[in-house]
């Protein structure tokens, strides 16, 4: 059945993707995007009217009540993901405030029928020593980045408008990866970037690090089957494998023919590096790549099984050696990397 969908963050990383994806399937699709935003990675709009642009911000609730009219579905993937920002405020007015203004949306606009909620594997917690799985629940007694509290606080009041009734699903991808924006959200390419570039020279921590890798075109189809079969009030992780990032630089290294690292970067040197990013990201503007929060995540596992959403959503992650085999010649013909 095809629906009118309006898709929050549609010129992001996951977004524009994911916009592609829906037209695709016959979907009519309204990109909510701000008017400063890089449009890049989205669809033209066509003369059909399957896509059409919405102009405004998350944070704005007037120009966002606008966008949801006539909708049927929200795909709610707006977010700030950045590891630092010297205003940390702006992750609770986005990822907070963005959300409870889509429930407000929701129960304004009368016509929404399922809201698919992008959270992130950070909104559960870390998982050191075991495997992760829906039932888990961030503690929230501390947080390695500002990002990190801010996806916990809007999952509670997401699983909060579930249990009142609202018809929303929260999926939780795990570290995106894949072809596209090399954006801040996409930080796996940006390392392989850095370690074929011969700034990163050797492993970032010691192979006890475990992440979940999500593909992201993988990303988008759980997406698509949550809104197609998602239960309502139902959590997915949309995870994939778990992995350390010494595992994806030999992975890396194999697939491309080139030397393995042969040593590995303690986090006391990549935290006192990430303070002196942070340091001249004040003096520039510009926002570092690794900042100490980032140490602090690469300190902790966050390792989740994604099996509920194989049986339920039909989800069908791809191993991280397929995915990277798709990336690095990616990356080499942008001429971001050689070998």
């Amino acid at each position: 059945m095809k629906k009118k969908v309006l898709v929050t963050g549609a010129s992001g990383y996951l977004g524009g993707r994911l916009c592609y994806s829906l037209l695709k399937q016959g979907h009519s699709v309204r990109a909510f995007v701000r008017p400063t935003s890089d449009l890049s990675s989205l669809p033209p709009p066509s003369n059909g009217g399957a896509l059409d642009l919405a102009y405004g911000d998350v944070t704005d609730y007037r120009s966002l009540l606008d966008a949801c009219s006539g909708c049927q579905v929200i795909f709610h993937a707006a977010a700030l993901v950045e590891p630092w920002l010297p205003d940390p405020s702006r992750f609770v007015s986005v990822n907070v405030g963005g959300l409870k203004n889509v429930l407000q949306a929701y129960k304004e606009t009368g016509t929404i029928e399922k809201i698919i909620y992008t959270s992130s594997f950070f909104a559960l917690g870390s998982t050191d020593g075991h495997v992760a799985d829906e039932s888990q629940i961030h503690p929230a007694k501390s947080f390695c980045t500002e990002y990190e509290k801010s996806k916990a606080i809007a999952d509670k009041i997401a699983l909060e408008a579930a249990s009142e009734g609202v018809p929303i699903v929260p999926v939780y991808p795990g570290v995106i990866y894949g072809p596209g924006k090399v954006t801040v959200g996409n930080v796996l390419a940006r390392l392989i970037i850095e370690r074929f570039n011969g700034r990163l020279p050797g492993y970032i921590g010691y192979g006890s690090d475990k992440f979940s890798f999500s593909h992201v075109d993988d990303v988008v189809d759980g997406h698509i089957a949550a809104m197609n079969k998602g239960r309502l009030g139902e959590r997915y992780l949309l995870t994939g494998e778990n992995a350390s990032f010494m595992h994806v630089f030999d992975i890396a290294a194999i697939i491309t023919e080139t030397k393995k690292p042969s040593f590995g970067i303690p986090l006391l040197v990549i935290e006192a590096y990430g303070w002196l990013s942070v340091l001249f990201s004040r003096i520039t503007g510009k926002l570092p790549l690794i900042s100490p929060p980032t140490v602090y995540v690469l300190g902790h596992q966050w390792a989740y099984s994604c099996e509920k959403a194989k049986v339920e959503l039909d989800y069908n992650p791809r191993s991280l050696k397929e995915g990277l085999a798709e990336v690095l010649p990616w990356l080499k013909s942008l001429g971001l990397i050689k070998y």
